[in-house]
């Protein structure tokens, strides 16, 4: 790695480099050079100085810069001189640009600058228009302005040539003055800058944009600036709305400002074209207080220092988002940071020390912790640390003749008399309790006027008392120290401090009880004197180090993998340092206890965790198509350890850099869809399923889209707090493409006041395939794939300290399904040739799918997703629903109409149905139950409280058998094995409730009932027929503790009225509501459903899940449909949800109840008389009265409903159907 150099500024303005290759800080040449600030860039650095003057210093591993100055020498023919500088008056001038238009003589070339000097004398171009030519360097045409060429004609009444001299810029490695603006008027005084832009062109780092802000609070662009110009040509004022402090500029088109009054700015629309931006926005500073001082960008960061020294990262900075969307708190406590190369960070502590953020990656852009810069300073061995007071190195001498200043009584009046009298050296507590001094900051007066103007504002000494002195007067014993004067002698190394920073400098001394001693053996009259350091035989603070007030690391190629001594947490830290003993306690302190409590910058406190990537997104505007954009995942973890996630979608449109972001925490699913054979998935938020328009994003690989949405739930969760297993009361869910997918229900989602809205509900994908999925309360979870395969869930579900079930593992399993895809075949009778694939122009496809609309062939009909392979080949079915002749055709009259299965003399047109079965493999964890088939399966729902041995397990075979697991329990799912249940016909669909009530439907829409089904008795009795709603064919139905709801095959969802424990079949069937695919019904009787579509949305894609609202014991039926995620959800099962939600306050009365009178709990029915039913010979009186006091007894049975309304059949066989 080729070395780079770190620039920083002392206090006094002096500046000095620090290599990456030697570890050691040089101070510049120039003795006499004061900075204010330095701003470094990629191949240049830019500082102000003292004397408002702006300099440039040019990296000496840049190329050499050598600009070619260029003019034309024009000539016009005349009869009596020939070719001479006798032009006419509306000719170009003599010496001129290459248009003509400026008058370019060789003695109006100037050098721009001191830094530049000429390589030799102007020569002519000996080529014409790139080619050699032996004319002079002349150019011939007829007139000005023309085509020149090098030949001369006989019509050639002008030429021209061009004269070259070449400039090469000379003080490369040196800080040089940039001219003045000349004839412009020249900008104020600057008192900050910045400069960045070099990742914007196609060259990356050649271009520089250099920002200015002048004393007024006037912002300054400098233009021009170009690698072979790198002065830049001028100054130009952008507006800004009010006085500004301090700019920091980004390697790309970020720009923050920072205002007088604490607030932020952040510049927009800056590109290579507009270079100086379009407007300034208003960002809201950080912190209680909202006030900051300092700003630094880098090329994706942005971090801020307030008021009170706190640091702040911005999150979601973006060049499409340049004002980001959130502060993060950071540790550590800076006067100010700067963000160099590769969006590293540097920083000037509240100590004065310099440091480094490390741990800055592209995944991690806020870093994990500071470390300090130490490295070897001037000519000595010795390393220069951070200081543990501001500038206070530790050592504190008596009074000598030898001082700079002299003792005064104007000076003398600026310290006390004595140092034991003191509080700051009477009370020595340690470095937390010690008092923020004051240091001289770097301004354009000098050292000497800013100690004149600290001590003149340094208040009155006061006489010492007796509260001052220190409560032990007993003196203690000299500890040797290097702070110790007398160990010191007369050659202690001197520190530069500002007078009115003693007290303060005292006050640090932790380990120096020698200090009062020392002030307590002195003469009353001595003080501690501070040599300035002006001696010209050695620099400020030669032997300490400097004291730093300003960094820049912007020309600094370092990142988290360099490995550089001077940048080693633990290396230097161990070394042999020059460290005072207070610091080397402080380190011992952090490095054997970690001290938190510490107001060192080197604690950890917030974070951000950064994943980017490519994708292509969706557009959601017409036209809709495919647009390559970048994503990025942002995680913010702050101090107490919360997780908070923004996941951002970067897009151009129309050459403009816009974004989406979507807060992780309002994700309510992350679904994979299939959308034009990609690796694609949705993603939800509330918003966006009310809108019914999810973000549809597609990975390049279909491991990328598994990483990012295995890596987004688990944000999700993380957000939600969702943590160890599924909850035995989990909704469970499939959809169109099998993917499972379940929600985590809170007590609200069913309760009757305050419902969770279906919209806010969060799904998180199980791994695995299926078709359709069961569940109940206890934790028993069983699904059927698509090839009627069996599984149930192995994984553990409950608690996470639930033990797993038996018989099942929690690792996971290879689980595979088969499906079919089909295609259709289409043909057309005509009178010469009886049916072909040649169509009328109106007709469908001649190969197409199932509806007609698009066109599929066997050819380009693939798999429905890159997961899925070909199993098998094209294949006639003969299975279709309506029949088939013997090869597979059907027949109608037209298309579209209802196809039969043979011909009629009306049919002219037929098809037939190909087959392929596709296989697709996954990773998930879910136990197979072989060997037979499965088409529906239906788990008892009970209440979470419940306690069942056996867990009844009810299902349907391919062929429409019924089918009874025995054996299944909690902790053994699998269950054991099957028993068949007769049947006079195959069904189709099955449900069981409660009370063993299980309920089935026939293919032929046949509703049935099994008999007497009990724990005792699971497969019951026999089946009693029940009445269909009218001229309705049902083909599903779902039962619950106490209502059984079904589909039929229009759509329209049915319930059953009239049931109750003595009469479980019910009266009649009441429609509730149309637009229904699948019903689900709970153990609390709660109704959910697949819609087929959302009301006023007819685009999105069918199957949207459904809540039932208003749902109670007075209310079985519900009020209204609450619309949740939608767009290819194919199955629902909330028949494990058994949390009752909180119950409404009841309605209070109008009235004070009597106290002696107990309140009735439900207001009497106004069919229920208030006084006793009179007795009757049907109706047994009751042994004792009703009185108020006592309840009444229940009322008895009708005399026309039977006690037993089931009367056991003559024939007792399974599969005997009595109609009732």
């Amino acid at each position: 790695m080729t070395s780079s150099l770190l620039w920083s500024v002392d206090v006094y303005g002096k500046v000095y480099s620090l290599s990456t290759a030697s570890g050691r800080w040089e101070r510049t040449e120039d003795s006499l050079l004061e900075l204010k600030r330095v701003a470094a860039g990629k191949r240049c650095s830019w500082g102000i100085g003292c004397d408002h003057h702006v300099y440039l210093n040019i990296n000496p591993g840049v190329e050499p810069i050598r600009y070619r100055e260029e003019t034309y020498e024009n000539q016009r023919w005349n009869p009596v001189d020939g070719f001479t500088d006798v032009l006419l008056p509306t000719d170009r001038w003599p010496w001129s640009d290459v248009t003509g238009m400026m008058s370019l003589p060789l003695h109006s070339f100037l050098l721009p600058s001191l830094s530049w000097e000429w390589e030799g004398d102007w020569y002519v171009d000996q080529s014409c228009g790139g080619d050699p030519a032996e004319t002079g360097g002349w150019e011939y045409a007829v007139d000005f302005p023309a085509n020149f060429s090098h030949e001369k004609k006989w019509n050639s009444c002008v030429r021209r040539r061009r004269w070259f001299r070449y400039r090469r810029y000379k003080a490369r490695g040196e800080w040089a003055k940039i001219p003045l603006d000349h004839p412009k008027r020249p900008p104020l005084p600057l008192s900050d800058i910045s400069c960045g832009g070099w990742e914007m062109s196609d060259q990356p780092g050649r271009q520089h944009f250099l920002w200015g802000v002048s004393q007024q609070g006037q912002v300054w662009f400098r233009e021009g600036i170009q690698p072979l110009v790198p002065e830049g040509s001028c100054w130009e004022e952008v507006e800004v709305p009010r006085e500004l402090s301090q700019l920091s500029a980004g390697p790309g088109d970020l720009l923050w400002a920072l205002l007088w009054d604490g607030q932020l700015l952040v510049r927009t629309g800056i590109t290579l074209d507009s270079p100086t931006g379009t407007s300034w926005v208003v960002v809201d500073a950080p912190g209680k207080e909202g006030t900051a001082i300092h700003v630094a960008v880098g090329v994706g960061v942005v971090w801020v220092v307030t008021k009170d020294y706190k640091v702040w990262f911005r999150r979601g900075v973006n060049s499409h988002n340049p004002c980001g969307s959130g502060w993060i708190s950071v540790g550590g406590e800076m006067m100010m940071v700067d963000v160099g190369l590769n969006d590293q960070v540097w920083g000037v502590s509240e100590d004065r020390g310099l440091y480094f953020r490390m741990g800055v990656t592209p995944s991690e852009p806020s870093g994990r912790g500071w470390i300090p810069i130490l490295a070897q300073w001037g000519s000595s061995r010795e390393v220069a640390p951070p200081s543990d007071g501001p500038e206070f190195g530790g050592q504190v001498t008596e009074a000598s003749q030898g001082s700079v200043l002299g003792c005064e009584a104007s000076d003398l009046d600026t310290f006390p008399t004595d140092v034991s009298s003191s509080p700051s050296s009477a009370t020595i507590t340690g470095l937390g309790d010690t008092p923020k001094p004051r240091i001289p900051k770097v301004t354009s007066d000098s050292f000497i006027s800013s100690l004149v103007s600290d001590r003149e504002r340094t208040p009155a000494p006061h006489t010492s008392s007796p509260e001052d002195a220190p409560v032990n007067h007993q003196e203690a014993a000299p500890v040797p120290s290097p702070a110790s004067p007398g160990a010191a002698g007369p050659e202690v190394p001197w520190s530069n401090v500002d007078l009115e920073g003693a007290e303060g400098a005292q006050g640090a001394q932790v380990e120096g009880p020698s200090l009062a001693t020392a002030g307590a053996t002195g003469p009353p009259s001595s003080v501690a004197t501070y040599p300035l350091g002006l001696e010209p035989t050695k620099g400020v603070g030669e032997e300490e180090g400097p004291v730093w007030a300003w960094i820049t690391g912007g020309g600094c190629d370092v990142d988290s993998s360099s490995q550089i001594s001077w940048l080693s947490p633990t290396g230097p830290l161990t070394s042999s340092l020059s460290l005072t003993p207070v610091q080397s306690a402080t380190w011992r302190e952090q490095e054997q206890h970690r001290d938190h409590s510490s107001k060192r910058p080197l604690e950890r406190s917030a974070s951000v965790w950064m994943r980017k990537g490519s994708m292509r997104w969706w557009r959601d505007w017409k036209p809709q198509r495919w647009v390559d954009v970048g994503v990025a995942l942002e995680q913010s973890t702050n101090s107490n350890g919360w997780r908070d996630s923004i996941f951002f979608i970067y897009y151009t449109q129309y050459d403009e850099k816009k974004y989406l972001h979507v807060f992780v925490s309002e994700v309510t699913a992350l679904v994979p869809v299939l959308r034009d054979s990609q690796h694609a998935f949705a993603v939800y938020t509330a918003q966006r399923t009310k809108q019914r328009w999810p973000l549809i994003l597609a990975a390049p690989t279909e491991k990328d889209m598994n990483d990012w949405v295995s890596l987004l739930v688990e944000c999700c969760c993380e957000a939600r707090g969702i943590r160890g297993p599924l909850s035995r009361q989990a909704l469970w869910s499939v959809t169109s493409k099998g993917d499972v997918m379940v929600h985590e229900p809170s007590p609200c989602l069913e309760a009757p006041v305050h419902t969770l809205a279906c919209d806010l509900m969060f799904w998180r994908q199980v791994p695995g395939h299926l078709r359709c999925v069961e569940c109940n309360s206890l934790g028993v979870v069983w699904g059927v794939g698509c090839d009627g395969t069996a599984w149930v869930y192995s994984g553990r579900c409950g608690e996470s300290g639930d033990q797993p079930s038996q018989g099942t593992t929690d690792s996971v399993q290879t689980q595979t399904d088969v499906r079919s895809v089909y295609v259709y075949e289409n043909q057309r009778w005509n009178p010469m040739t009886g049916y072909t694939d040649k169509g009328l122009p109106t007709d469908r496809p001649m190969w197409s799918d199932e509806s007609g609309l698009k066109e599929c062939t066997k050819t380009n009909t693939h798999p429905p997703s890159l997961q899925w392979t070909w199993v098998t080949e094209w294949t006639i079915d003969n299975g279709v629903p309506g029949g088939t002749d013997k090869e597979g055709w059907q027949y109608a009259a037209d298309f579209p109409v209802t196809f039969h299965g043979h011909k009629t003399m009306k049919d002219f047109v037929r098809r037939r149905r190909w087959a392929r079965k596709c296989q697709i493999r996954v990773i998930g964890p879910w136990q197979q139950i072989p060997p037979i088939p499965l088409s529906d399966i239906t788990i008892l729902p009970c209440l979470a409280q419940s306690c069942i041995e056996q867990v009844p397990v009810w299902a349907l075979s391919d062929k429409g058998d019924v089918l009874c697991r025995l054996g299944v329990t909690p902790l053994k799912p699998q269950g054991t094995s099957w028993l068949h249940i007769g049947t006079d016909q195959p069904f189709k669909s099955i449900s069981i409730g409660g009370a063993n009530q299980v309920w089935a439907i026939a293919r032929d829409g046949a509703v049935f009932y099994r008999g007497s089904v009990s724990a005792q008795n699971p497969a019951g009795e026999c089946w009693y027929h029940i009445p269909s709603p009218a001229k309705q064919a049902l083909k599903q139905l779902s039962v619950g503790r106490t209502s059984v709801y079904a589909v039929d095959e229009n759509g329209n969802l049915w319930y059953r009225q009239g049931l109750t424990p003595s009469y479980p079949q019910g009266s009649a069937w009441e429609l509730i509501s149309n637009n229904v695919t699948k019903v689900s019904v709970g153990p609390l009787d709660q109704v959910w459903i697949i819609a087929d579509r959302a009301p006023g949305f007819p685009s999105e894609p069918p199957s949207t899940v459904c809540h039932r609202l208003g749902v109670g014991p007075m209310q079985p039926k519900g009020q209204s449909w609450d619309y949740g995620i939608g767009g290819g959800w194919e199955h629902i099962s909330v028949r494990g949800n058994a949390s009752e939600g909180p119950r409404a306050p009841p309605p209070q009365a109008a009235f004070p109840a009597s106290p002696h009178t107990p309140r009735a709990p439900l207001p009497a029915s106004p069919h229920t008389p208030c006084a006793p039913l009179p007795a009757s010979p049907h109706t047994p009186r009751a042994p004792l009265p009703a009185t108020p006091h006592t309840p009444r007894a229940p009322l008895p049975a009708s005399p026309h409903i039977p006690s037993n309304p089931l009367p056991r059949p003559e024939s007792q066989v399974n599969g005997t159907a009595m109609s009732l």
